[in-house]
């Protein structure tokens, strides 16, 4: 799971379900006379209320986080788990709207019919604001672009490096050889003894795949706020690939309005969308 492909909404999903898990702690109702500090019963002493709002509650953001973080979504009854999340939300939420209007279900602590001395407690109210941001942060996080940014930045590297060159920490080619040594090359002349000082030599050409492209446009490393779909060189409207926040890809060649980008295993292909994306 890709803790960096979560978004701002997605911080607001886990936050609300964390309120919800304390509200269900806290008296579901209050009665007129008597003190708060009386033995009044939480949301663990209402099932219907427990499962209908909290647990509903809880579950939906655990739903909605995991399908952001999988890079394939399974399908609940033809629903990916992400659109499932956001439905039990929203009836999280409606429950516990429910609930505020009528903490008891209908029936007072005698068995008789409500009254006016009977109303929601600390637990119904603080789970309804929660179960609302949640509703809400779960079907605003796709529209709203401030909710779509990434929970947790890219970071940065190092130094600017040349094309060809991988950052500190960078997505798995060999290692950078020394100054002047060719891909592959070891340090001292062939035939040279064991320990002797090895000789000055002129720097062996740069290996073809490692010169910058013609024109005025220079390889550089960028991360996207977002995961976004890599599409083919050829045009096809199929992606081939799905870039992810967090890592550092190279950009090699302008493409119109958008890059061609190199992925980790070496893969080439247009990045359509730019907007947004941090340059190394």
């Amino acid at each position: 799971m890709n803790i960096r492909s979560l978004t701002r909404g997605d911080g607001v999903v886990i936050g609300a379900a964390v309120l919800l898990f304390i509200a269900s702690f806290l008296d579901i109702y209050s009665i007129d006379g008597i003190s708060s500090s009386a033995d009044l019963p939480n949301a663990w002493g209402s099932t219907p209320l427990l499962f209908s709002v909290f647990l509903a509650g809880i579950i939906a953001a655990v739903l909605i986080v995991v399908a952001r973080g999988l890079p394939t979504v399974p399908k609940v009854a033809g629903l990916d788990l992400g659109q499932f999340g956001i439905a039990l939300a929203v009836f999280s939420a409606w429950s516990a709207l429910g609930n505020i209007f009528d903490p008891a279900g209908g029936f007072n602590n005698t068995g008789g019919s409500s009254d006016s001395g009977l109303n929601a407690g600390t637990g119904a109210i603080l789970g309804l604001i929660a179960a609302l941001a949640l509703a809400g942060a779960a079907v605003a996080t796709p529209l709203v672009p401030a909710l779509k940014g990434a929970l947790i930045g890219a970071p940065r590297p190092q130094a600017p490096q040349p094309y060809g060159a991988q950052p500190a920490g960078g997505y798995g080619y060999p290692g950078a050889q020394q100054p002047g040594q060719p891909y592959g090359a070891q340090p001292g002349q062939p035939g040279q003894p064991y320990g002797a000082a090895a000789q000055p030599q002129q720097a062996a050409p740069a290996p073809q795949a490692a010169q910058a492209p013609a024109g005025d446009f220079s390889p550089f490393w960028f991360a996207v706020p977002v995961p976004r779909p890599l599409y083919a060189e050829d045009g096809s409207p199929t992606p081939i690939a799905e870039l992810a926040p967090g890592t550092w890809y190279l950009a090699v060649e302008q493409r119109g309005p958008g890059l061609v980008a190199q992925t980790q295993d070496g893969r080439r292909g247009v990045l359509q969308d730019t907007t947004g994306i941090q340059r190394g």
